[in-house]
């Protein structure tokens, strides 16, 4: 994450805010109406399959910068991450600093300290326990947002779907948890739901991904002393900066653009419950990179946690489409 910019991604269109690791979260951002359905199956299959390589991208580029932590600290990871996806974003959207109102500031620096918090928090999870564990911690945040945005009472089983799923992560008595890695997960998951209301919240003043591109350099302001006081001289070696780049690159360039793409034809549910999937994947990611490997109880709360977020998904969807039906007819 979640990733997410972990945990996820953005798309700054006020309906459809996707992060984790700045990646804003499956179970919240299907709040409104996405692109119109593709009209086929095989027409589908391509923004699904960008999706999906999005989603493999990040949790990819977790793992990779859990690796770059055996040379620097995970708070100059994501010092290194920021500023290289901040640079990018400035050159690309140029966006406009002048004629914003003090709200709209106000919006833009308050998504850039959400931002900052769930990528710094995450990676100190990441740096603490295994990257599946660590993700499905996140996962939370937003889908209790979904889950308490709904009105429905069919969200209470999502909200006991993942709870069982956190317990049985923990061994029952979460002895097998590292606690203060699941503090900092958890507390990601919390930024993780702020970050998807200020994104969407800036969305809806700055256009195109202007606000989105400020934020991420407030982000990286925000994270760079705290970087530089962690890891020092080390931000500077040529091998660090190269593989901070890489993880910039798999985490937030690359998933961008392939989810800006797939977005233009593919339903706003149907990104969100693709995303859910995100706990899984960086389960995958952990075992094939960095031999990370789990239980069958572990595999089952990761399981379990998906389910409840792809739920929180088509119970929030129905609830809109009921919602819109009278204006339609």
């Amino acid at each position: 994450m979640g990733t997410t910019l972990p945990h996820h991604r953005a798309h700054q269109d006020g309906t459809v805010n996707a992060s984790r690791t700045d990646r804003t979260h499956a179970g919240a951002t299907a709040t409104g109406a996405g692109p119109a359905p593709a009209a086929g199956a095989r027409s589908a299959l391509g923004p699904i399959g960008l999706v999906m390589g999005g989603v493999v991208s990040v949790q990819f580029g977790s793992a990779l910068a859990v690796n770059l932590m055996d040379r620097t600290s995970a708070l100059g990871v994501v010092a290194i991450r920021l500023v290289v996806a901040a640079a990018l974003l400035l050159v690309v959207c140029r966006p406009q600093l002048r004629g914003h109102s003090r709200a709209d500031w106000g919006t833009v620096v308050a998504f850039a300290a959400t931002l900052a918090g769930m990528n710094g928090l995450f990676y100190q999870a990441a740096d603490r326990m295994p990257l599946g564990p660590a993700v499905t911690l996140e996962v939370l945040g937003p889908l209790a947002l979904s889950v308490f945005s709904s009105r429905r009472l069919v969200s209470v089983l999502w909200a006991g779907l993942a709870l069982a799923g956190v317990f049985l992560l923990g061994g029952g008595d979460f002895s097998g948890l590292d606690p203060v890695g699941a503090a900092f997960a958890l507390g990601a998951g919390a930024m993780w739901a702020g970050y998807i209301v200020f994104s969407a919240r800036t969305g809806r003043r700055f256009p195109q991904a202007d606000g989105l591109a400020i934020a991420m350099a407030l982000a990286a302001l925000l994270v760079l002393p705290l970087g530089v006081g962690s890891a020092g001289g080390e931000l500077l070696d040529p091998v660090t900066v190269g593989l901070g780049a890489g993880v910039a690159v798999l985490s937030s360039v690359l998933p961008y653009t392939l989810e800006l793409i797939a977005l233009r034809t593919l339903p706003a549910s149907a990104f969100s419950i693709l995303m859910s999937l995100e706990p899984a994947v960086a389960a995958l990611a952990g075992f094939l990179i960095l031999h990370q490997t789990l239980g069958a109880a572990q595999a089952a709360a990761i399981g379990l946690v998906v389910a409840a977020s792809m739920g929180a998904v088509r119970t929030q969807v129905g609830a809109v489409r009921v919602t819109k039906e009278p204006e339609l007819g």
